[in-house]
């Protein structure tokens, strides 16, 4: 950890300042967690080592609960799991995340002591628990989840007070980081990134976090000062500050003071109207679009709630057409119009106009997040994966070229996201070279490998990102495939290596 140093952010405490000069791309240090656990909705689908998602997954012979890829995973997760283990087992059931993930914390820090690594910058007990911020309903969940605790802590293990076991609560409420499976492309656990937790808020950040092979990274989104604080974003910028502050207070317990948020930098357009030829609609026009764009969007998220896409489409269709004379291409209600409208298209297979509204989402973002924002390189990557599902080759690779220069910097050349993402820039390349030489045999080529594998409606996508991936995998014009990452501070554990004890195996 000698890139980075401790010191008191005003303001904000205790923070971590660039040891050395920094460029965009740079890893400033990486982190395994300090424990993990699955989701509860996830328990049976997602491996508990490696946290990837898989088909089939072999379960626990004794505790009936813990799920792996194989063996190989089982033993790199048995140092975690054997206390756990035993645990469920005399406990009768399985607890729920936040239990079973203290339970990990007070485990291995009993084993091995507050500071279990020579990379740690800080003690759990020196990290904020703000459990006298927690709002009264949430103080209720948390007396529960204690209660339940102390029934499930096993008698034979060392026993802690009720202050300590309720800081470590605290603690992973306010510092827990959502764990995404082996492509980025759904959150499906919790974990808890000591070193991490040091990295203060801005709504304009110098950083952003991913994860890569297991450990998070803490990666550099341009040029750092040496001595210059290091920050990353809590939350999305895409909110108008208003909405960022009530997030962060709820959520973080802090008021922001970020310059960004202080001047409302960009609120203006997020929620303007549309300028043509110099002329902008009135204040009430755009109040009225706005407000009928919401209600709109509450509609369009049940009918997508439950299943009925031609119903989202058609919701957005009657938005789209009365607002969007409107309101601004920034304006966040229309780009969320834009992106479910892109979205669901997609899916249905309607790709040409799928990759108009992906075009204008990909226009809007620019104008709003930093050149180097991930969210913004997973926009272009899905406008251009829809650009070239419709045929139109070189938008699709301008945008697919677009997308793996933010994502270098983002995620690093080592990414399994950067991967893929190399892959379908190299296609969409060879493509274009072949669409100028001759558009008529590209396209002659083209519409004969699509009527060699005739495209049917596709199974219901658990996800944008997900759905991104198996249109590609469906469509066999080409090699290409791939996924999105979102994000809010996405980070995966790292699988233990120890060895698996004789007397546990899976079921049969």
């Amino acid at each position: 950890m000698e890139n980075v140093a401790i010191f008191d952010s005003p303001g904000k405490g205790r923070g971590l300042k660039a040891a050395k000069e920094f460029w965009a791309g740079d890893v400033i240090f990486s982190e395994a967690s300090l424990a993990a656990v699955v989701f509860d909705s996830h328990a049976d689908r997602i491996c508990h080592s490696c946290f990837r998602r898989q088909e089939k997954l072999q379960r626990c012979g004794q505790c009936k609960f813990a799920h792996y890829c194989d063996r190989t995973c089982q033993r790199a997760g048995w140092a975690e799991h054997k206390q756990e283990c035993g645990a469920i087992k005399a406990y009768g059931k399985v607890p729920n995340e936040n239990i079973r993930l203290v339970s990990r914390i007070m485990w291995r820090i009993d084993k091995e002591g507050s500071l279990v690594s020579d990379l740690q910058l800080t003690t759990l007990d020196e990290l904020e628990d703000h459990l006298n911020d927690m709002q009264e309903d949430d103080l209720k969940e948390l007396k529960v989840d204690i209660h339940n605790f102390l029934d499930y802590w096993p008698r034979t293990s060392k026993q802690h007070t009720i202050d300590d076991i309720s800081h470590i609560f605290g603690v992973i409420n306010c510092n827990g980081f959502t764990l995404s499976d082996q492509r980025g492309l759904q959150a499906v656990g919790v974990g808890l990134f000591p070193n991490l937790c040091l990295v203060n808020h801005d709504c304009w950040p110098n950083c952003t976090v991913i994860l890569n092979h297991g450990r998070i990274e803490l990666r550099s989104l341009g040029k750092i000062a040496e001595g210059e604080e290091l920050t990353v974003a809590y939350v999305d910028y895409l909110n108008v500050s208003e909405e960022r502050r009530r997030l962060l207070k709820t959520q973080y317990f802090f008021d922001c003071t970020c310059e960004h948020c202080s001047n409302k930098t960009h609120d203006d357009i997020k929620m303007g109207g549309r300028e043509v030829e110099g002329v902008k609609p009135s204040d009430e026009q755009v109040k009225e679009a706005t407000d009928y764009c919401f209600d709109m969007m509450q509609k369009m998220d049940k009918a997508r709630l439950n299943g009925d896409y031609h119903e989202v489409v058609k919701i957005c269709r009657q938005c789209i057409e009365k607002t969007e004379p409107v309101l601004a291409e920034t304006h966040i209600y229309q780009l969320r119009m834009w992106s479910t409208m892109s979205e669901v298209q997609a899916y249905l297979q309607y790709f040409e106009e799928a990759a108009d509204y992906a075009r204008k989402m990909v226009e809007g973002y620019i104008k709003l997040y930093q050149p180097n924002n991930a969210a913004l390189g997973m926009a272009a990557m899905r406008a251009g994966v829809t650009h070239w599902q419709a045929g139109l080759i070189e938008v699709g690779h301008g945008m697919i070229c677009k997308a793996y220069a933010i994502l270098m910097v983002t995620h690093g050349p080592t990414h399994p996201i950067t991967k893929d993402l190399e892959a379908m820039r190299m296609q969409t390349e060879m493509e274009l070279r072949m669409f100028k030489q001759n558009e008529y045999v590209y396209h002659s080529m083209r519409e004969a490998a699509l009527k060699n594998k005739p495209m049917a409606m596709l199974h219901e996508p658990k996800s944008v990102e997900e759905g991104i991936k198996n249109l590609f995998h469906r469509r066999k014009f080409t090699d290409l495939h791939r996924s999105k990452i979102l994000q809010r501070r996405s980070v995966l554990p790292l699988s233990r290596r120890l060895s698996l004890q004789p007397d546990r195996g899976f079921d049969t």
